[in-house]
C-alpha cells in the first residue's frame, strides 16, 4: 500500500513531547498498533506518529479511508476536532487549535457570503437543487462566534481563551517553547507576555526561576499607581481605550486564574491532610 506523508499535515498539530513519543513506542511495540491509520485517498492525515513508529520496526497496521473530505480545510477542521477531544493536548495547545478553527470557519463563511447569489440574481422559477440520496451532506462544524464559543469547544474559561490570544499575539518563540515544554504556566507566560521582547528572551532561556521572578515583575508593573505629579489625559484616544480594555481582561484572567490556583492548593492540603 503506497501512503503519501504531507509535510504540512504532519507539522499541523504540535508533535509529541519526546516523553510522549516513547511512551507511544512502547505500547506499540508491547501491543502492536492498535488504532487505525486515517487516509484521504493515500494521503496520511491521522497516524503519523504511528506510522513512523510501525515503519521503523517493520510492524503491521490498518488504515481506513475516510471519504467525507471535500478540501484541505476540510481535512484540517477533522484534525483540529480529533486533537481537542484528547487529554494528552495541553490548555495552550487546545486554545489555540480552537482558535484556528474560529479562522477557518470565519474565512469560509466570508467566501461563501461573498459568492452567494443576491435575490435579484435568482430567478423567480429557479429551485435549490436537492443533493443526490447517494451524496449525503457532511454536517457543517458549529461556528465558534464569540470567546464563551472557543472557551467551551477547547474546555477551557474565557479568561484563559483572553490569556491564549495575548500570548500569540505577544510572546516570542521562546517564551512560547517554556509554556509547551512546562516551565512556565498558562497565566504566568501570559503576563510575561506583556513584557519587553529582550526581557522575555532572557527570563526564557533562563529557566523556570526567572521565568517566575518575570511573571511577578509583569503583574506588579501593571497595578503600579501613577506617580505623584503625574496628569492622566481627560479622555484618551481609542486605540489607548482598546488597550485598556485589554488590561483589564487581562487582570481578571489574571485573578480567575490565581483563585482556581487557591482552590487546587487547598484542595490539595485537604487531601493531605484527610
Amino acid at each position: 500500500m503506497h501512503i503519501t506523508v504531507n509535510p504540512d499535515l504532519k507539522a499541523y498539530i504540535d508533535p509529541l513531547t519526546p516523553d510522549e513519543f516513547e511512551a507511544l513506542e512502547r505500547s506499540i511495540l508491547t501491543e502492536g498498533c492498535r488504532d487505525a491509520l486515517v487516509l484521504w485517498g493515500d494521503v496520511l492525515i491521522d497516524g503519523h506518529n504511528r506510522y513512523g513508529i510501525c515503519q521503523q520496526h517493520g510492524l503491521p497496521f490498518q488504515t481506513v479511508q475516510n471519504t467525507h473530505f471535500q478540501s484541505m480545510e476540510d481535512v484540517h477542521l477533522w484534525m483540529i476536532d480529533q486533537h481537542l477531544g484528547r487529554r494528552s493536548v495541553s490548555d495552550f495547545q487546545r486554545g489555540v487549535l480552537a482558535l484556528r478553527k474560529r479562522e477557518i470557519m470565519a474565512e469560509r463563511r466570508s467566501r461563501f457570503l461573498a459568492s452567494a447569489p443576491t435575490p435579484d440574481d435568482v430567478a423567480a422559477d429557479e429551485t435549490t437543487p436537492t443533493p443526490p440520496p447517494d451524496n449525503p451532506v457532511v454536517p457543517a462544524p458549529k461556528p465558534l462566534h464569540s470567546r464563551e464559543d472557543i472557551a467551551k469547544a477547547a474546555r477551557l474559561s474565557s479568561s484563559q481563551v483572553v490569556q491564549i490570544e495575548k500570548i500569540q499575539k505577544q510572546a516570542t518563540p521562546e517564551l512560547v517553547e517554556a509554556l509547551k515544554a512546562g516551565a512556565i504556566s498558562l497565566n504566568a507566560a501570559a503576563a510575561v507576555a506583556g513584557l519587553p521582547v529582550d526581557e522575555q528572551k532572557a527570563a526564557a532561556l533562563a529557566g523556570k526561576d526567572e521565568l517566575k521572578l518575570a511573571a511577578k515583575r509583569a503583574r506588579e508593573s501593571r497595578r503600579k499607581p501613577p506617580e505623584a505629579g503625574d496628569e492622566a489625559p481627560a479622555s484618551p484616544p481609542s486605540d489607548e481605550l482598546a488597550t485598556l480594555r485589554l488590561q483589564v481582561a487581562e487582570l481578571q484572567a489574571d485573578n480567575t486564574a490565581l483563585r482556581e490556583e487557591v482552590t487546587a492548593l487547598r484542595l490539595q492540603l485537604d487531601a493531605q491532610s484527610a
